[in-house]
């Protein structure tokens, strides 16, 4: 909606499925340096560690096609010409992530990146 009225568009988000939002700001991710989800890996990995690493990445590269199939057949026919996933996330001008360092490993991020919240608490009566 943003793309096809011309403003600025700003995502609030935690996760999407395959890392997009990492792909897509073009931080760096890489799968030497950063574990995956399930892996129970930390950041100081051994070569066998990052080749597990690296197989459970794999079946993202497969499974997305099909996940946002759906959405870029909507967003295709709502702007009248073929987009992809990635076209339109990358014109999000900026990104309210909700990354928490305790849970989440420390990764470079991009300017116009604004890491906000973490872990929820409600307090208690």
């Amino acid at each position: 909606l943003a793309e096809h009225l011309s403003v600025p568009s700003v995502f609030f988000l935690r996760g999407i499925l395959c890392g997009l939002e990492f792909e897509a700001t073009q931080c760096p991710n890489p799968l030497s340096y950063v574990p995956r989800m399930f892996t129970d890996l930390s950041d100081r990995m051994n070569f066998f560690q990052r080749v597990k690493n690296l197989i459970y990445e794999i079946p993202n590269y497969f499974l997305c096609h099909f996940a946002f199939q759906p959405y870029v057949k909507l967003a295709s026919e709502f702007l009248r010409r073929d987009v992809t996933v990635m076209d339109l996330l990358h014109q999000g001008s900026i990104w309210l992530l909700r990354l928490d360092f305790v849970l989440d490993y420390p990764r470079p991020l991009m300017p116009n990146i604004i890491v906000i919240g973490g872990v929820n608490c409600a307090h208690k009566k």
